[in-house]
């Protein structure tokens, strides 16, 4: 990933840059957008990466871009989950990068409550962790589809909060069908960064849609 610093001094940088990676989830899109547009915290931007859908998402979810200035759609040639996150990394200014994915939502206080703990741990590089669980709590395993392990032993990429120079270093997300997230974390404590762990529960992880990455491992596209 090749970073290109913003040094403009009159520009206030958010202190959160939310990633919103979606491929034909218009329906689902906009109650992730409702539920980042309610958050008590105010210091964020978000970017949509729309990852080439075909079901008129950026017309319909025109009026959200237009009433809040703070999202940025941007569309790509299909490329599939991974290189849709990357791509969300390299277009943010905020401190620490997250996620919402399209099928998800935050509580309201989430952002507030994971910068109450960023500021308490000014050290912090990686802060993750805290979801309800909505629909089966069991996700293949990584390295066997065969096996279901229990997610609380799993990372979960949507509570990830990731200092911006870190999520740099990191160089972003390692391309595979599953597992891109915990192999992350692993390569996050491997360099030596401060990490923290939070059991707050305020991602809120919708387990019941049928065509989420860990439903559908079948198909040739991981959906986003």
């Amino acid at each position: 990933m090749e970073h290109a610093e913003n040094t403009g001094a009159l520009f206030h940088l958010p202190f959160f840059s939310v990633i919103i990676t979606s491929y034909n989830r218009v329906y689902l899109l906009k109650r992730a957008l409702g539920s980042l547009i309610i958050q008590t915290e105010k210091d964020w931007e978000a970017i949509i990466v729309d990852d080439g859908s075909t079901d008129g998402t950026h017309a319909q979810i025109t009026p959200y871009l237009e009433l809040n200035n703070k999202i940025t759609y941007i569309r790509q040639l299909s490329k599939g989950c991974v290189a849709s996150k990357n791509s969300g990394i390299l277009l943010s200014t905020g401190k620490y990068i997250t996620f919402l994915d399209s099928d998800d939502e935050f509580s309201p206080d989430h952002l507030a409550t994971r910068k109450a703990i960023i500021m308490e741990n000014p050290d912090v590089d990686f802060l993750h962790g805290g979801v309800k669980v909505i629909g089966s709590p069991y996700v293949p395993d990584r390295y066997d589809y065969e096996k279901m392990v229990h997610l609380h032993n799993c990372a979960i990429g949507g509570t990830f909060f990731i200092e911006r120079n870190l999520a740099f270093l990191m160089k972003g997300f390692s391309d595979m069908c599953l597992g891109h997230d915990a192999d992350f974390l692993d390569r996050v404590i491997q360099c030596g960064a401060t990490v923290i762990k939070t059991e707050l529960p305020t991602y809120i992880y919708h387990r019941e849609t049928q065509n989420s990455i860990t439903n559908n491992l079948t198909g040739k596209k991981a959906i986003l």
